[in-house]
């Protein structure tokens, strides 16, 4: 679709679901509200993050450049980022609407995963000053090298939908997040080997949910080989959600010294992602196939 179309289902799809939550409980009890709508904010948030402008600056720098007569009321720089900022919460809100409408929550199959979310190498992280007491070190297996950060943990459905997404401490084991992140979904649950933990199987299987692995070298395989062969090509699908949001979303980039605005941009690279999801649905396409789905 042309780009005009695009930005419009972005912000009728924002917009929609941004009426619907605050109907009953607006956001702002007092004050002038601002002249940007939060909608507008959002949609431009969600459109640059596509475009793969993911910073605030290179975000107002675009719209003010070639979509003014369509956003009238953009004003300063500064303005716009803290409003981006102020509306993190609602973002999470509009993406769990979106998860639920898409009927990802009802999926039978799900998978998690895990990647580093680096705040700088390891040689450097003595002397930054950015999220002391927040961020943790950890092991990156793809780069073969250690990092200071934070590290992603992501659900996705069988057809690729996010249906949950949480960071934490780098050196938080991903088997302690598992069980906090997979709440409220039932079936089957795929991971990686950095998953087995016979504790964590039977936790999650008294609710039912059962996890699902490769197992180690060490380990005997009495599951069928083709069964097995099929669970780990359905699991492959988070792989290319994660690239998705490493390669065009820039998840993977910290761009921000404290965890609200780190916070903030997380949750608007899930929440763009979720969207085009969204729309690709309504146009009968893919979920996650995101190429050809603007000409730019």
């Amino acid at each position: 679709m042309p780009l005009e179309d695009f930005i419009i289902y972005v912000y009728c799809c924002v917009a929609e679901n941004y009426e619907e939550l605050t109907k009953e409980r607006p956001l702002r009890k007092c004050g002038y509200s601002p002249k940007l709508s939060d909608s507008e904010v959002i949609t431009m948030e969600i459109v640059g993050e596509f475009m793969g402008k993911d910073q605030d600056k290179s975000m107002w720098q675009y719209f003010q450049s070639h979509w003014k007569p369509w956003f009238p009321n953009l004003g300063s720089r500064s303005n716009f980022a803290k409003q981006c900022a102020n509306l993190w919460k609602i973002k999470e809100q509009i993406a769990r609407r979106l998860v639920a409408q898409m009927g990802g929550d009802k999926s039978s199959v799900h998978s998690i995963d895990g990647f580093p979310i680096p705040v700088c190498k390891r040689t450097r992280a003595g002397r930054s000053r950015c999220f002391k007491n927040e961020a943790g070190y950890s092991y990156c297996a793809a780069k073969e090298e250690k990092y200071y950060g934070f590290k992603g943990h992501l659900v996705i459905s069988s057809n690729g939908i996010i249906t949950n997404f949480a960071f934490a401490n780098a050196s938080v084991d991903e088997r302690d997040v598992a069980d906090e992140l997979t709440q409220g979904i039932i079936g089957v649950l795929l991971g990686d080997k950095g998953y087995i933990r016979p504790y964590l199987y039977k936790k999650l299987l008294k609710r039912r949910l059962e996890l699902q692995t490769p197992l180690r070298k060490n380990m005997t395989d009495s599951r069928c080989k083709k069964f097995v062969g099929l669970l780990m090509r359905i699991r492959r699908r988070i792989e290319t959600v994660i690239g998705q949001l490493t390669e065009r979303f820039h998840i993977q980039k910290v761009r921000a010294r404290d965890s609200w605005h780190l916070c903030n941009r997380l949750n608007r690279k899930i929440l763009a992602h979720l969207v085009c999801s969204f729309i690709n649905t309504r146009l009968s396409r893919p979920p996650i196939q995101f190429d050809g789905l603007v000409q730019i």
